[in-house]
């Protein structure tokens, strides 16, 4: 990637977390993910995140998440952005889960660094600045807060040369959409992640890109309504999402199973198949996500057929 290249410019739109697809033994199923990506490039997205919490990252091994990495850039082959996840319990896994994607071709990674305090957040912060991504992503997570500082967040961005772009998954993200952009001047690269069920706050705080899994064509056709000033359209499209988005943001383990049913049922993946330990997805589970999976079947049809 060039060193021009400019998130806030060139990373704006859809870009899919991928789900890990096992087979039926539990081992990789690398044909259905290369799938799922030509299926999602095909439908618009402008890049990947791999492996994320969203790919139960916890259950994979080193040479796992290698592949993941490995075949997700094979497959894109430049077309799109690739960020490599370094999701690990220690600074000094990171660092390496880092160097690893960077050398499979990376061209960002993307770092989710536990806060205790501001000193130990800015020390491993600048140690993966330190690896020269083409662009570094802090992954702001905190499912029951307001996650890292926003003073720190502004201090980072002055001092550390490839700290670009940011991904907010707070409670609530938007006001922190918009302080971040305001004290940035709008710089600093923003990606909303579990917070796309706010999709459409997003976009009218200018939020840059959103990180979600899945439904790829519905997704990219709401950023695209948008950005050609067809607010309206991109809000009726939205709606149709919401119970979808009602029943799969439960919780990351229920979107998980969720998601993964979708690509299976869309002959994307050859399982739905998850790994231990993730909360249980019962007969009841599987009833209304059948029912909803129809909503999402039938709406990706229709919007196949009706170009914008």
């Amino acid at each position: 990637m060039s060193s021009t290249f400019n998130p806030v410019k060139d990373l704006r739109g859809i870009i899919t977390v991928l789900n890990t697809p096992f087979t039926e033994k539990n081992e990789l199923d690398i044909d259905s993910l290369k799938k799922n990506i030509r299926s999602a490039i095909e439908a618009g997205v402008t890049g990947f995140l791999v492996p994320a919490m969203a790919s139960e990252v916890t259950s994979l091994s080193k040479e796992e998440k290698q592949l993941l990495i490995h075949s997700t850039v094979e497959t894109c082959k430049g077309e799109c952005t690739v960020i490599g996840g370094t999701s690990a319990s220690t600074i000094d896994e990171m660092l390496r889960l880092g160097e690893l994607a960077l050398k499979e071709g990376c061209n960002g990674i993307l770092a989710n660094i536990p806060y205790h305090s501001d000193a130990q957040y800015r020390a491993e912060a600048k140690e993966m600045d330190s690896l020269k991504p083409d662009f570094l992503m802090l992954q702001d997570w905190d499912a029951q807060g307001y996650g890292i500082p926003v003073n720190l967040i502004i201090d980072l961005f002055s001092d550390l040369t490839r700290f670009k772009c940011l991904k907010i998954e707070v409670i609530p993200a938007g006001v922190k959409y918009t302080e971040i952009l305001k004290k940035t001047e709008g710089a600093l690269h923003l990606s909303g992640g579990w917070a796309v069920s706010q999709m459409i706050e997003g976009l009218e705080r200018g939020v840059h890109a959103f990180m979600p899994t899945a439904m790829h064509r519905i997704y990219c056709r709401i950023y695209s309504l948008y950005e050609r000033s067809r607010v309206t359209d991109a809000i009726e499209l939205f709606e149709e999402l919401l119970p979808v988005l009602a029943f799969s943001n439960q919780h990351l383990d229920i979107s998980i199973h969720f998601f993964k049913r979708l690509l299976w049922r869309q002959n994307i993946y050859s399982s739905p198949n998850v790994r231990k330990p993730l909360l249980p997805f019962d007969s009841i589970h599987q009833k209304e996500a059948d029912r909803l999976i129809e909503k999402v079947t039938d709406l990706t049809a229709r919007l196949s057929n009706q170009p914008i």
